[in-house]
């Protein structure tokens, strides 16, 4: 059960990595050798985790988030880029929003596949 957790945040990991590196690129052309294995290991972990038993929508909304907040403070922090009351008040509510998504699909009834 770990494993696929371990993977996803790796996947997260990897992905704010790669977006970081994006914007480091700005810069310093080196860094799109970051851009590339970052979101190529990115993409890799997540379909890794995925094959492990996340659902899809779980994965994407806790990889998306996770990657927009981690990237925003980075930005702030690393590049000094403004991080404003209301976008932290954004950040809090996408986070929010996935943990709810997350809360509900751990209760919902599993829908039937359909073979054809």
């Amino acid at each position: 059960m770990w494993k696929r957790w371990l993977l996803l945040i790796g996947a997260i990991v990897a992905e704010v990595l790669g977006t970081m590196s994006l914007r480091a690129a700005i810069d310093a052309p080196l860094f799109i050798i970051g851009v590339v294995v970052g979101y190529v290991v990115g993409f890799a972990l997540l379909g890794l985790a995925l094959g492990q038993g996340i659902p899809v929508g779980i994965a994407y909304g806790i990889w998306a988030a996770a990657g927009v907040a981690l990237v925003a403070i980075l930005s702030a922090m690393i590049f000094g880029e403004t991080l404003s009351f209301v976008a932290i008040i954004g950040l809090v509510t996408i986070i929010a929003g996935v943990f709810i998504v997350q809360t509900g699909q751990a209760s919902a009834p599993k829908a039937e596949v359909l073979e054809s």
